[in-house]
């Protein structure tokens, strides 16, 4: 039955607690808002990681006919490292902002990213681990690049062959724990729904 004020579509509120919070549960629940600073700070790493980016073009730019084929394919290589970690910031100073600590209210923005309309921490969690993985894997690519170098006369890399098969395992650690969190997240889902 509604009440006066009410409309169909409005559920009734559940009884005089609904709305309001005691002073320890506000506290509590305010606490959220520690978090903002942090997500600022990311914001600031961010801008860090535009001034590095464009450092790196210009540098790639200034040296474009003198750098070898492969000079030039590691500075790429490093550029594409700089986007995806700056790809993973963004991940998580958006999803952890609108997961964490409040709403941003970007429903029917055209600008709102496709996968923020169904993001909770699972979710995240994920996106944050196949993120890790693409950086992972740039990185291995560079050192596999450099890694003819090794034992060449008068050709110098700072790998060596231990240091690449430890960041091979590292890598693959990376993959299965991703694979581990995906596994885990799939079972806490009932009848395998996703999100």
């Amino acid at each position: 039955m509604s009440h006066p004020g009410e409309t169909p579509d409005t559920p009734a509120l559940a009884g005089p607690a609904a709305g309001r919070l005691g002073p320890l549960p506000r506290i509590i629940f305010a606490s959220r808002w520690l978090q903002l600073p942090l997500y600022l700070g990311l914001i600031v790493a961010q801008c860090v990681y535009v001034f590095l980016f464009l450092k790196e073009l210009w540098h790639l730019i200034t040296h474009a006919f003198n750098f070898s084929e492969q000079q030039i394919m590691l500075v790429v290589l490093g550029l594409i490292d700089v986007v995806m970690i700056s790809n993973l910031l963004i991940m998580v100073i958006i999803g952890g902002y609108e997961t964490f600590v409040s709403r941003l209210g970007l429903q029917n923005h055209p600008d709102q990213p496709e996968w923020l309309s169904h993001v909770n921490a699972s979710v995240l969690k994920i996106k944050l681990a196949m993120a890790i993985i693409g950086i992972s894997s740039i990185h291995l690519l560079r050192t596999f690049i450099e890694a003819g170098n090794i034992g060449s006369a008068g050709r110098t890399t700072e790998y060596t062959e231990t240091g690449i098969i430890l960041q091979t395992v590292i890598h693959t650690v990376f993959i299965l724990s991703a694979i581990g969190i995906a596994w885990v997240d799939r079972m806490t889902v009932p009848n395998g729904k996703g999100h």
